[in-house]
């Protein structure tokens, strides 16, 4: 009987237990291990239904950070251009935070090597083109490859092949052939800006010859006054002045070869003879002045915009500024005289570096830049654009930059710029020509100076 009551015991106790766990577990299940699925699997709805993960790309892209790097200051038509091409990019990105510096042309000179070879480069960035600089960045793998991504968005159809000239780079980084590694979105030429007020008070004309030019700087010297404003200082200016005169004696053959490398160049040949001789004779006559070393390229540029020069030698870069900062005088521009060949090319290149960490909103904005909106804008703020619509060009002198640079293509004529052939090639030339200013060299040391660094690095390519 005990045994019995026992067992009855023992199951009203158990009964009762079970009861009691059926009704607690209506209310708080316990924890089950993950091989019993079956509270899983009624759960899984709930997990397939939350919205977190499916939301985490947009919570990813509010994080994003698009860094843009250049040097167009405001009010300068590619400046002004740019800036619009941004605010396009941030309204059709409003997730994305863009951060925008501006820099100096200088200072990315410096630094864009070091800056692209870590992860701390920007998403796009200007450099300017050449063997020197883009070809070199090229060369060390530092620039993505757009050659595809040209194929794929039409940039091909916008960028001519005299406008890729300076966007393609071979294994060696020598401009021309190979992958495209960057875009221009603009062209660019180096042209005399003149004061008319001046001309017109010593009854001077735009002049048609080398002779004639000089013969107006001659007149201002005899006047007392400086004719060209040169900010040697900044050492990249000079080169430019010294590449224009040379010009004079050269032809497609020297720029290639000077450019490209295509064949050996003798620097004691008629072009850099006839720029060394003719430069050296400028200074000794007081063209610059006599302290064109001691000043900058913003100082010569503001003098010039002050009317405290008849005549400047610089950029289509300046064409914009000058049209918002020039208001006391009449100025016009002209090219040097009597020649073929000219300082020019397509314009400085944006480019995306291999390390860039938003490479597709790179290209959506290089997209936005070579479109008509922002092409147009460029062309009303005093650019020379590539897509634009040309007949919404409202301003006289607008007209005459884009006639002026078209003149230039027809005649093949776009020489390219003095400091891009080999790296560090502006520090040799400019200083070179700085000596040549203050005296302390002669024009066949000078010669000498620039063909031994040229050489060199022709070697390295054989």
């Amino acid at each position: 009987m005990q045994i019995k009551f026992s067992n009855k015991l023992t199951f009203i106790f158990v009964l009762i237990l079970m009861v009691t766990l059926a009704a607690c577990g209506s209310a708080t299940p316990p924890p089950q291990p993950p091989s019993d699925a079956a509270p899983a699997e009624e759960a899984a709805p709930a997990e397939e239904a939350a919205p977190a993960e499916e939301a985490a790309p947009a919570a990813e892209e509010e994080q994003r950070v698009f860094k843009i790097w250049h040097y167009e200051e405001p009010g300068s038509a590619t400046g002004d251009a740019w800036a619009r091409a941004q605010e396009i990019f941030e309204e059709t990105h409003p997730n994305v935070t863009v951060e925008f510096e501006l820099k100096t042309f200088e200072q990315i000179q410096q630094t864009a090597q070091m800056i692209l070879n870590t992860d701390e480069a920007p998403d796009v960035m200007e450099v300017n083109k050449g063997n020197a600089t883009a070809g070199l960045y090229s060369k060390q793998g530092l620039l993505t490859d757009l050659t595809d991504v040209a194929e794929e968005r039409g940039w091909n159809d916008l960028l001519g092949t005299s406008l890729q000239t300076t966007a393609r780079y071979d294994e060696n980084g020598i401009m021309g052939d190979g992958p495209l590694y960057g875009i221009t979105t603009y062209g660019e030429f180096v042209m005399v800006y003149y004061n008319k007020d001046m001309f017109d008070e010593y009854g001077l004309e735009v002049p048609t010859s080398l002779e004639e030019f000089e013969a107006v700087a001659d007149t201002f010297v005899e006047a007392g006054v400086v004719p060209i404003s040169l900010g040697a200082g900044s050492v990249w200016p000079v080169t430019q002045n010294f590449y224009e005169l040379a010009l004079y004696e050269g032809d497609r053959d020297m720029v290639e070869a000077y450019q490209l490398f295509k064949s050996d160049l003798d620097f004691h040949g008629p072009a850099f003879t006839f720029g060394a001789e003719r430069f050296a004779e400028h200074v000794a006559k007081g063209y610059y002045g006599d302290n064109a070393n001691g000043v900058i390229q913003d100082d010569a540029t503001a003098a010039f915009v002050q009317g405290n020069f008849p005549m400047m030698l610089t950029g289509s870069w300046e064409f914009g500024n000058f049209q918002n900062q020039i208001s006391d005088f009449e100025w016009g521009i002209f090219l040097m005289p009597g020649k073929t060949f000219n300082t020019g090319s397509g314009g400085n290149l944006l480019v995306v570096p291999e390390s860039a960490q938003n490479k597709d909103l790179a290209y959506e904005f290089l997209d936005i830049t070579l479109g008509e909106e922002v092409q147009t804008l460029m062309a009303n703020a005093g650019g020379i654009p590539i897509n634009a619509d040309l007949s919404q060009i409202e301003n006289e002198k607008n007209q005459e930059l884009n006639e002026a640079f078209s003149s230039i293509v027809e005649k093949d004529g776009l020489a390219f710029y003095p400091d891009w052939p080999a790296p560090g090639y502006m520090d040799v030339l400019g200083g070179a020509l700085q000596q040549l200013i203050d005296g302390s060299v002669t024009t066949d040391a000078f010669l000498d100076q620039i063909a031994g660094p040229w050489q060199d690095y022709k070697s390295t390519l054989e």
